[in-house]
């Protein structure tokens, strides 16, 4: 019934989606030369030969696909690989990543007519899922069409958890087209099994064996240069709420450490205006770097409201805050710092990330903070501390490299149906 209504809404949906659409080109979220593709059109043409169709739904999720899409590859030669995203920033960064043999889609809309015309025109042999983006009409279709379907790295968060439990038979349909599920942790597949999932497994967390976050050498080697001996400190992928917190902090503890140097970096770059002119009044010295505005000796706070450059800023230093994690909002992943040699903080509200700030906690590669006078006082002591702080950074390291086995292990899964699908052929 669930589904039924779903799906007779999203057939009458075309003016909001059209309206959706344009209002999201325009504010600069959709790609207005490849709009056509989330209407499930495409200029580009099918490669010859079978085909692998990976989606991921952000950066995020995208960038630690791209050691499996390589396994993929290299496993299976005479296939291609075609990974969906939904925005523009996971685009741009697939353009720099993919390997030879892949290439980028945009997913289009999930309304019926859209998602045929989709999986028609690139009749794909085999379908991946990453993560917790469960488009039904796309996800049914694709099994109506008999194309297996497996979810890697899936995640169902305490708060989906909850709203799925209220459309039992909804989730259940959705999952049952999996031929697979492969939780991202222990605690994924308890609550996949929960919602109806047939065959779950635990084979680790594809995110540890993500790539580093990119940075531009020159870039960095400038910044560094102008940083020089200054402390410094970064709060990373922050939102609404915190930024003023982090001002707070930045104010506590600059009269101990003298010439102190808070780099923000927030989630959403459009908000480095706003964010300048709540901060300005606070702090003295707080600058802009997408108006390029010159780090100097007087600079307190640098908002670095730049596209696709958090991987240089984690290189700057070795004190991380992130961020949306004071605010309950689920939290980042703070794989990323911990890779690039940073001392993790946290706030209460990681979520989306529980059971790895779990065994964060456990090997003491990071620490978390309830409010902003907690942070303050961590942040002081990571700048003072360099014993601690290094002792976090190698159990980081420790931390990240505890699942080396994870790529071989799902590559094995998905290339055992593969093989199914090669015979059937």
């Amino acid at each position: 019934m669930m589904f039924s209504i779903y799906r007779i809404t999203t057939i009458l949906s075309v003016p909001f989606i059209l309206c959706y659409l344009k209002y999201r080109r325009a504010s600069g979220k959709e790609d207005a030369n490849r709009i056509d593709e989330r209407l499930g059109k495409s200029t580009t043409e099918r490669p010859r030969g079978k085909l692998i169709w990976l989606h991921a739904a952000s950066v995020g999720e995208s960038l630690s696909m791209i050691p499996l899409i390589k396994k993929l590859l290299s496993d299976n030669m005479n296939y291609n690989l075609m990974i969906t995203t939904g925005t523009v920033s996971s685009a741009n960064m697939m353009e720099d990543w993919l390997p030879q043999g892949a290439f980028h889609q945009y997913i289009p809309i999930d309304r019926p007519n859209y998602v045929q015309r989709f999986i028609n025109y690139w009749e794909p042999d085999i379908a991946v899922w990453a993560e917790s983006e469960f488009w039904p009409n796309m996800i049914i279709e694709t099994h109506r069409q008999k194309i297996p379907l497996i979810l890697v790295n899936g995640r169902i968060s305490e708060r989906s958890f909850s709203k799925w439990r209220r459309v039992p038979g909804f989730i259940q349909t959705i999952l049952n087209c999996f031929s697979v599920c492969l939780g991202q942790s222990k605690t994924d597949v308890e609550r996949l099994n929960q919602l109806g999932a047939k065959n779950t497994q635990y084979l680790g967390n594809l995110k540890f064996a993500a790539p580093e976050l990119p940075a531009d050498k020159q870039a960095l080697n400038a910044l560094r240069l102008i940083i020089g001996h200054r402390p410094c400190w970064l709060a990373a992928s922050t939102h609404p709420g915190e930024e003023e917190i982090i001002a707070a902090v930045h104010k506590q503890i600059e009269p101990k450490h003298p010439e102190l140097l808070t780099i923000i970096v927030p989630r959403h770059p459009a908000r480095g205006m706003e964010i300048l002119g709540s901060l300005q009044t606070m702090v003295n010295g707080t600058i802009l770097r997408s108006r390029n505005d010159p780090i100097n000796r007087h600079t307190s706070i640098y908002i670095a409201d730049t596209l696709g450059e958090l991987g240089l800023f984690y290189r700057l230093t070795e004190t991380v805050f992130m961020g949306k994690s004071l605010v309950p909002l689920g939290g980042q992943n703070p794989l990323e710092a911990l890779r690039l040699g940073c001392a993790v903080i946290h706030g209460p509200h990681m979520m989306n990330f529980q059971w790895m700030c779990e065994e964060m906690a456990k090997l003491n590669c990071s620490v978390q903070v309830d409010d902003g006078a907690n942070l303050a006082e961590t942040v002081s002591e990571l700048l003072s501390n360099s014993t601690k702080r290094r002792e976090m950074i190698r159990q980081g390291h420790t931390f990240v490299n505890s699942q080396s086995q994870v790529i071989d292990l799902v590559a094995k899964e998905i290339n055992g149906i593969l093989e199914i699908v090669d015979a059937n052929t």
